[in-house]
């Protein structure tokens, strides 16, 4: 089944979401952004996409209106974006509630969340990405399984409450870890060291969480509850008293699960 599609923002998630659903055959009618740049940005790697800086939707073919932009931003958007009638439309974020669509001039409203950690210009495989799903109106929900599923076999039905649990469970799996990377390349360069020296460490160590849970998985001072090395490790991070408290937060609360 072929949608029509306009997008509300032009950045990471919008980026690939526009591509992603024309490579699936549908059409993407216009693109919004705050400046017109920003939408021509989007808009000029689709075809005959119309770029837009008003939020006035009320002449558009699309049937389906996704905001992908900030988490704050969403709102905002909602109240003020003038729509057709029978129009759906839905937000990509994890963590915003259905509840925030309902004073929007849209008729029908939903989520359209994909479970992925997007950069713009990296290139990604779509039909890996889970997409949770949420709508009130049982019609709408099956039209948007029906989008996801032209996108990734991986579509799930989700609660507000549920995906809120599913977000921050994300950012500790993914922005927490990778913000441990960055620590670790800092701490690396400090000393004149090259991250390269990690990376196989780096790689086993998700490999062997992912098959045998990240309990069976945890090693290091911390699990073996060895104080010297941890207070080794903290003495010699005493030149960043912030890296230092991660430190010993961390390895408190790894302590304290064993």
């Amino acid at each position: 089944m072929e949608f029509k599609i306009a997008i509300i923002g032009t950045g990471n998630v919008a980026w690939h979401l526009g591509e992603a659903f024309e490579n699936a055959g549908h059409t993407i009618t216009e693109v919004y952004g705050r400046t017109l740049a920003k939408a021509k940005s989007i808009s000029e790697r689709l075809y005959a996409t119309v770029p837009l800086e008003e939020l006035d939707f009320s002449e558009s073919e699309a049937q389906i209106f996704v905001m992908a932009v900030s988490d704050e931003a969403i709102p905002d958007l909602a109240d003020a974006v003038i729509l057709p009638e029978k129009a759906i439309l839905v937000h990509t974020s994890g963590s915003v509630p259905l509840d925030v669509l309902s004073y929007s001039s849209a008729q029908y409203t939903g989520i359209f969340y994909p479970l992925q950690s997007f950069s713009k210009h990296r290139k990604m495989d779509i039909s890996d990405v889970p997409f949770l799903l949420e709508s009130e109106d049982r019609e709408v929900m099956q039209r948007l399984k029906k989008l996801a599923k032209t996108l990734s076999p991986f579509c799930h039905e989700v609660n507000s409450r549920d995906r809120l649990a599913i977000h921050v469970a994300a950012v500790f799996a993914s922005n927490f870890t990778n913000h441990m990377v960055r620590i670790a390349e800092e701490v690396m360069h400090r000393q004149g060291l090259d991250l390269e020296m990690l990376k196989p460490l780096l790689i086993e160590q998700v490999s062997k969480c992912l098959e045998m849970g990240a309990r069976q998985a945890q090693t290091g001072p911390a699990s073996r509850g060895d104080i010297s090395t941890l207070e080794s490790h903290h003495q010699f991070l005493s030149y960043n008293e912030g890296f230092a408290e991660i430190y010993r937060v961390v390895s408190q609360d790894i302590m304290d699960s064993f």
